[in-house]
Formats: structure tokens, C-alpha cells, sequence
């Protein structure tokens, strides 16, 4: 498979050069740069966050790399610092032989005693030259201790700064993170509900159906109504007046001939 793939690549490496000519290394470039855009733009924002999370975290071993050399140098600055001590009090003791000597010298005598042994004047001379060049040499070397002493020291307060810098760091950006998750459970949210489909027509139809159904109860409450009012209600209204017995013999009487004027009066009603 893998030389499948390395012959293929080679085949399209050739063709590239073929086509392109000296032009193909820049068309590689162009098209891999926008295949990266492309993948990048597809990657999910969680999968980013995860990754800052990720980097933020290995920051981890370099604070703890920074706290063992800071530990480291403050040793060697609390040794340096003793050793420094030490160096000053023998070199306040040789001074001390020096001046004695000096002194010894500037009275005038010709031989002088040390721990019950005799000296000439020139045995103290030669012992107080070398004794001064070793004062010189030993201050010269103090001199230069004090120096990479308060070199050491500025280096410990950079890299104390560093360490702080880095711990500042690394909770900033975790806080950043946090709001960084916060509004991103935020943007989705929005996401979601922007992303709801709601069918209007559906809901046109509720409408319309619950609009229908009040229409067909307020017919029927009018029915109802209506209705009321012919049962069991009490008859209030007058009875139709009833036709007498001697209907016929009262119209014979009226029509009779004894009162002409009045059936042509009648009549012409």
C-alpha cells in the first residue's frame, strides 16, 4: 500500500512539473496551503477549544522545569553565599597577619620571634611579600566570587518572574478558556433553537379548526335558545274568539229583505 501511495505521489509530482513546469512547486504549495484552510474550517469548535486545553496544560512541565531550577539555584546561591563568608574571614585574618607583620618590620629590630622560632629581617620581608601577593590574589578572587554571586542572584529573580509570569499565564488563559466553553454552550444553544422548524401550517389549521368548532357551538346556543322559548312556557296570549251556534240564521237575518238599505250597504262595502 505504502508504495502504491509513493508511486502515485511521484506520478503526480511528475505530471505537476510536466504541466506546470518550474511554476509546480508553488501550485504544491498554493493547493496544500488551502487544503489545510479547508480542514481547519471543518474542524468543530469543540475540537479546537480541546486542543487550546491541551496546550494550555503542557505548560505544566515547563512550570515545574522552571520551580527545580529556581530550587537548583537557590542552593548554589545559599553555598556561594557561605563560601563567600568563609573566603572574607580568612582574608580579614590574612590582613590582619599582614598589618602585624608590616608593623613588626616598621620597629627598627633586626631579628623577631614567631612560635618560639628567630627571624631575620629578610625571612619577614620574603614571608610578608608572599603573604601580600597571596592577600591580592585571594581578594582579586573574592572580588570575582562577588560578581558571579549577584550575577546568580539577577538570574534567580528573572527566572522567578518567569515562573510567576508562566503561572499568571496559564490561569489567564485557562479563565479565557472558561468563557471561551461558556460561549460556545451559548452559540449552540442559539443554534438550536434558530434551527427549529415550526410548520405554520399546522398551526393554520389549529386555528382554523378551533375557530370552526366556537362557530358550530355558538349555532347551537342560539338553537337552543330559540327552542327555549316554546317549551314549557305558560300560554299568555288571548284564545281565538269562537263562531256562535246561530252563525248562519244571524247572516239569513241580516241579508233579509226587510232591510234592503242596509244588505246594499253591506254589499257596497
Amino acid at each position: 500500500m505504502l508504495k502504491k501511495l509513493l508511486v502515485g505521489a511521484g506520478i503526480a509530482a511528475g505530471l505537476g512539473a510536466f504541466v506546470f513546469g518550474r511554476e509546480a512547486t508553488s501550485y504544491l504549495r498554493t493547493g496544500c496551503r488551502n487544503v489545510q484552510s479547508a480542514v481547519k474550517a471543518e474542524l468543530p469548535v469543540e475540537f479546537e477549544i480541546e486542543r487550546a486545553r491541551t496546550l494550555v496544560d503542557q505548560l505544566v512541565p515547563d512550570i515545574r522545569q522552571c520551580m527545580h531550577v529556581i530550587a537548583e539555584q537557590q542552593v548554589d546561591l545559599e553555598h556561594l553565599t557561605a563560601a563567600l563568608t568563609r573566603k572574607e574571614s580568612e582574608l580579614g585574618k590574612q590582613k590582619d597577619a599582614i598589618l602585624a607583620l608590616r608593623g613588626d618590620l616598621g620597629s627598627g629590630k633586626s631579628t623577631f620571634t614567631y612560635a618560639s622560632h628567630k627571624y631575620t629581617t629578610n625571612d619577614v620581608k620574603r614571608d610578608l611579600a608572599t603573604r601580600f601577593d597571596r592577600f591580592k590574589a585571594a581578594e582579586e578572587m573574592l572580588t570575582a566570587d562577588r560578581q558571579i554571586l549577584t550575577a546568580r542572584e539577577q538570574t534567580l529573580v528573572a527566572n522567578r518572574d518567569k515562573l510567576d509570569g508562566l503561572m499568571q499565564a496559564k490561569k489567564e488563559l485557562e479563565v479565557k478558556l472558561e468563557q471561551l466553553q461558556a460561549r460556545m454552550h451559548t452559540v449552540r444553544a442559539a443554534e438550536a433553537v434558530s434551527q427549529l422548524a415550526i410548520d405554520d401550517s399546522n398551526l393554520s389549521h389549529a386555528r382554523k379548526l378551533i375557530g370552526d368548532l366556537n362557530k358550530q357551538l355558538d349555532v347551537k346556543q342560539r338553537v337552543l335558545e330559540t327552542e327555549a322559548k316554546f317549551v314549557g312556557m305558560i300560554p299568555v296570549e288571548k284564545a281565538e274568539p269562537i263562531a256562535p251556534a246561530n252563525l248562519a240564521e244571524q247572516i239569513d237575518a241580516y241579508f233579509s229583505s226587510d232591510k234592503p238599505a242596509d244588505a246594499a250597504e253591506v254589499a257596497t262595502r
